[in-house]
């Protein structure tokens, strides 16, 4: 026992901090998927987890017909009450997915981030809402409920600087890279990819962003409900600076807790150096010029 517990200690000393990563079924019962989210960060509590992260409309359904009935505000709504009582409860930092949130007369696709004492330290509001037309594939306008953030999201855990996308932020390089720019070596995104550009781009996008600015990306999905009006693809996975995927967790409901080590940033980073401010400041040259 005694050895095991040195062995435990040895490895967190090498890591900076443990990441949780919950991927949750959610179903129509708002009340039931609060719980089963709480009930998953005590779990990863259990097993040493300092910062734990929610899907995307992890308390709702996905679809604008359920976004104005779920909505509630920030942050006196319930689901937020439940998850800064979690995360005081069991001393962790806990990112919130995404919950639609109602704002005056507006709604958003909001990721709210609480500390180890329960207050709300972030708020992210989906800057690049999901507007697609894949015809005789897929259809979905965001925009016809959601109004969009026009903010970045930065928070610190134990050294390492965190930056937060929603989704469909995944697929613009340019927010990615102003997170790096800003010091970032993670970058979490809670999204529900569907069935369609599932398999084509949720991983292949979490490898690009990781490995273009050379930092860890976590996206956290929602579980497979095959039944559901929307289909999520899964494949919550967290994705090593060199661009590695390191978890994938396939489709049904479950959580992984993963050891994070902030020096293999500094690693590639320095063996493969792709960016300085003299670079910075030779693009800027030659985009004024054209």
């Amino acid at each position: 026992m005694v050895f095991a517990n040195i062995a435990k200690l040895v490895v967190r000393t090498m890591s900076t901090f443990r990441l949780g990563l919950i991927q949750l079924e959610v179903n129509e019962v708002k009340v039931k998927n609060i719980e089963r989210a709480v009930s998953y960060i005590s779990s990863a509590k259990k097993q040493d987890a300092d910062i734990i992260a929610l899907p995307e409309c992890f308390n709702s359904p996905y679809g604008i017909e359920y976004f104005p009935k779920y909505a509630e505000s920030v942050p006196d709504g319930e689901t937020c009450i439940a998850l800064s009582k979690a995360a005081k409860e069991n001393n962790v930092y806990v990112v919130g997915g995404t919950i639609p949130e109602r704002d005056g007369d507006k709604l958003y696709n909001t990721c709210t981030v609480w500390g180890p004492d329960g207050a709300l330290i972030a708020k992210h509001r989906k800057i690049h809402l999901f507007d697609i037309d894949m015809p005789d594939k897929f259809t979905f306008r965001e925009s016809d409920s959601l109004s969009s953030g026009n903010c970045l999201t930065m928070f610190d855990v134990k050294g390492c600087k965190i930056g937060i996308g929603i989704c469909y932020d995944i697929r613009f390089e340019e927010l990615a890279r102003i997170y790096r720019n800003k010091g970032c070596q993670m970058l979490i995104y809670p999204a529900a990819y569907n069935m369609t550009t599932g398999p084509l781009h949720w991983s292949l996008l979490q490898r690009s962003r990781a490995n273009d600015n050379q930092l860890y990306v976590a996206g956290v999905s929602p579980a497979r409900v095959p039944s559901a009006s929307y289909v999520a693809w899964g494949h919550t996975q967290l994705t090593s600076p060199w661009g590695e995927i390191l978890h994938d967790l396939e489709t049904q409901e479950t959580m992984l807790v993963a050891d994070i080590d902030l020096k293999l940033v500094e690693e590639v980073r320095a063996q493969i150096p792709t960016f300085s401010q003299r670079r910075t400041d030779l693009y800027d040259t030659i985009w004024k010029k054209d």
